[in-house]
């Protein structure tokens, strides 16, 4: 049994996910055999997995069966056992994937600042750098996350968000590359035909030639803390000091939000640490079945 108010949230989300299996999410996990239909449906799986993690805090398949197993069984009688209830969940990535869509486009608070953008990335790790890499090979590999001082295997989520002053920024979108892929090479991908907008990065979006022809292309500019100039000399360095580390304060101070939003994730899904993947499906799972069940709070 579980308290009143978890029971309605647990309502809440399996009627918002039997609403999108019908407009959408159906042919994204359809099956084409005899079992079809299975008596245990994809949207119970889905509804177990992402309560699991926003009310109960269970990151792990094995948590959130266990869970389901002695406290929802009554909600769930025809939950089976674990290794069909992870098999099932590891054909539902792409699901999980188009979920997330209208949760960051349908839902989004009043208060954000549309013409100003925070930008970063942050590691999701399968094993680390010292280690070969044996899970998801083909969507992985090596990077170094600079912050943390330290080289990785697994992928990297880069986030796009909306400035909400005061509060946490709202990821207008979210990517997903290998680890090596480098943040600028995401933008000019991605988010470079962005008209309109004031970007705020740190020192690895720092391209003025680029930038320029940014300004000039769509009237958007990228703010970024001041970078040294190689072979800059110490005279110059000094002359432009005060004025490079004021400037450098206030873009940093606008950007900490999102390594707050970043932080927030890792708190809320635990979403960072994939060491226990042990297949490329698992990893989608992972990546947007733990960013779905972070912003699934949003419908309520």
């Amino acid at each position: 049994m579980i308290l009143e108010a978890k029971a309605l949230k647990l309502i809440e989300i399996y009627l918002y996910i039997c609403k999108r299996f019908d407009e959408d999410l159906k042919y994204y996990c359809e099956r084409f055999s005899n079992n079809s239909k299975p008596e245990f449906s994809d949207q119970e799986i889905m509804t177990i997995y992402l309560y699991s993690i926003q009310e109960e805090q269970r990151f792990k398949i094995k948590q959130m069966h266990r869970f389901a197993n002695e406290y929802l069984r009554s909600w769930f009688p025809t939950l089976g056992s674990y290794q069909a209830f992870n098999n099932r969940i590891n054909r539902l990535s792409e699901a999980f994937k188009k979920l997330l869509e209208p949760l960051l486009i349908e839902f989004i608070p009043e208060n954000c600042c549309l013409d100003q953008s925070l930008l970063d990335s942050m590691p999701i790790i399968t094993c680390s750098g010292k280690r070969t890499p044996k899970v998801a090979t083909e969507i992985v590999d090596k990077g170094k996350c600079s912050s943390k001082g330290m080289y990785y295997h697994g992928l990297k989520l880069h986030a796009l968000a909306f400035r909400r002053i005061g509060k946490l920024p709202f990821p207008e979108q979210l990517q997903v590359t290998p680890a090596s892929v480098n943040d600028l090479t995401v933008y000019k991908v991605a988010w470079a035909e962005i008209t309109n907008r004031t970007f705020f990065g740190d020192k690895i979006y720092y391209n003025n030639a680029f930038f320029n022809e940014i300004a000039i292309k769509n009237n958007s500019i990228m703010l970024t803390p001041v970078k040294a100039i190689k072979g800059q000399t110490i005279q110059e360095k000094q002359r432009n000091k005060a004025a490079d580390d004021l400037f450098s304060k206030a873009v940093s101070s606008v950007r900490q939000p999102i390594e707050a939003l970043f932080n927030w994730l890792i708190e809320k899904t635990d979403i960072q640490k994939a060491c226990k993947v042990r297949s490329t499906k698992g990893l989608m799972v992972h990546v947007f079945g733990k960013l779905a069940a972070a912003f699934i709070n949003l419908i309520f």
